[in-house]
């Protein structure tokens, strides 16, 4: 089995442990109120990724996390989890992850304005006409619009603003320092949601299980994804990243019995079609 290989298998288990997560946030949110959920998940996944840093010798939450760069990644993964969260709750698991699926062509228009790469026109084209899919997926103006569905493209825009964040984060953090960074943060949404909120129910040992579920499949989601960006070649491994999708019409189909309609589907296509042909021309280059 040669490194490209193995590095798209793992790519291909992260999505899959990811849409499992993301299956469990929404069950566990017909139980609990969703800052709970997250809160709850947040410390589960901490500790399990402090847990790794202390086997590896390092402090979870080191010193290096207190800079603006970090605090810009903080409150970027802050916005994308709150908004993803109840995108999740409130929407198709389908719909929400067919806007997330955009994700990195916001991260590749932010690095042409923020770090100055050279984007040329066909990737300009492409970034717009995947941005067009999302159009199609919200339909404004249209009868099957939902305000509701704005809220995958918030937390869209906040997990691009953590990924530019990362790139330019100190490289002696380890992974499981910015795991346990990120699950912080996600408790921190879960707290700031339960203040706004106001609410917290008693949890059961059925809503216990699916929150912790939730934070298992983020944690091994994270550790595969990480390890397959190290296997194989970023160019190769990385368009794996929409079997995401896949997985979650499948459970979106199976679990809660959605039938995503044709406008779905095609923006959705015309999301994965540009996201792949752009990450198929950066590894050319």
């Amino acid at each position: 089995m040669t490194d490209n290989l193995r590095g798209s298998l793992l790519m291909v288990l992260a999505m899959l442990a990811f849409a499992f997560e993301d299956a469990f946030v929404k069950l566990a949110a017909q139980h609990l109120p969703l800052g709970e959920v997250l809160a709850l998940m947040g410390l589960i996944g901490m500790a399990l990724f402090s847990a790794l840093a202390l086997q590896n010798g390092v402090a979870p939450l080191p010193r290096s996390l207190l800079t603006r760069t970090m605090a810009l990644r903080s409150a970027s993964e802050i916005i994308g989890r709150v908004f993803y969260g109840l995108a999740l709750a409130l929407t198709p698991i389908s719909q929400a992850s067919a806007i997330l699926q955009a994700t990195p062509l916001v991260v590749v228009l932010g690095a042409a304005v923020l770090f100055g790469e050279k984007v040329g026109l066909m990737r300009w084209l492409l970034i717009f006409a995947g941005f067009a899919g999302v159009i199609i997926i919200i339909r404004p103006g249209l009868e099957g619009f939902s305000a509701l569905s704005l809220l995958a493209i918030l937390g869209l825009l906040g997990f691009a603003g953590r990924d530019l964040a990362t790139r330019a984060a100190p490289l002696t953090l380890s992974n499981a320092q910015l795991g346990a960074a990120g699950f912080l943060m996600l408790a921190l949404s879960g707290i700031i949601l339960t203040a706004i909120d106001g609410r917290v129910t008693a949890v059961s040992p059925l809503a216990f299980a699916q929150v912790a579920a939730a934070a298992c499949f983020g944690v091994a989601a994270y550790a595969a994804l990480t390890q397959a960006m190290r296997t194989g070649e970023v160019g190769v491994v990385t368009p794996f990243r929409y079997s995401r999708l896949l997985f979650a019409l499948a459970i979106g189909f199976t679990m809660f019995n959605e039938r995503p309609d044709a406008l779905t589907l095609l923006g959705s296509a015309v999301i994965v079609a540009c996201g792949i042909v752009i990450l198929s021309q950066s590894r050319r280059r």
